[in-house]
């Protein structure tokens, strides 16, 4: 079992199963979300249409995480899941853990053996990075730590500059 952090780009990265900070309409937005629906392409929004339609017709909840092919990525599989939003008076730690632990339920039901995850709801919703980190970090240990024999077996954190890459290294032990 690995844990590491990089800065990198979350489309790019060669791993089985990417992590989407998605909001709960599946449908795209802005940063992580936007670009990896359009890296990924058109289908990914068909896909995400059809899980509205069929088994999420009232959006993905806080904390919750949903699977999709990843298309256009070179990842097998996109995790879709929606990070509490701090603005929102979403500030409840076990809806952000939620976020990672589900995705990596998610990761382990379709047998992946890495998963690359950004850092979610570190951007626009708002959470403080070194919270993330923490929570992130402490619910990866500790999904891994329960699931000993299983899949993934490499969670890495792709962030997006030397602020976060640092906030996740301190946590890391690094």
């Amino acid at each position: 079992m690995s844990l590491s952090v990089e800065i990198g780009d979350l489309t790019r990265v060669e791993a089985d199963a990417v992590v989407n900070a998605a909001n709960s309409l599946l449908l795209g937005g802005g940063g992580v979300d936007g670009a990896i629906h359009a890296a990924a392409g058109p289908r990914l929004l068909e896909a995400c249409r059809r899980l509205r339609k069929t088994t999420h017709p009232d959006g993905l909840a806080v904390g919750d995480a949903v699977a999709t092919p990843a298309f256009d990525l070179p990842a097998s599989w996109v995790i879709h899941t929606v990070g509490p939003n701090l603005h929102r008076g979403q500030d409840d730690p076990t809806l952000l853990a939620s976020c990672f632990a589900r995705s990596l339920d998610v990761a382990a039901e379709l047998d992946v053996r890495s998963v690359a995850f950004p850092a979610v709801s570190a951007g626009a919703y708002g959470w403080p990075v070194s919270d993330v980190a923490r929570i992130a970090v402490a619910t990866a240990r500790s999904w891994l730590a329960g699931h000993p024999d299983g899949s993934p077996r490499e969670v890495r954190f792709v962030v997006i500059d030397e602020r976060v890459q640092h906030a996740f290294d301190d946590v890391l032990g690094r």
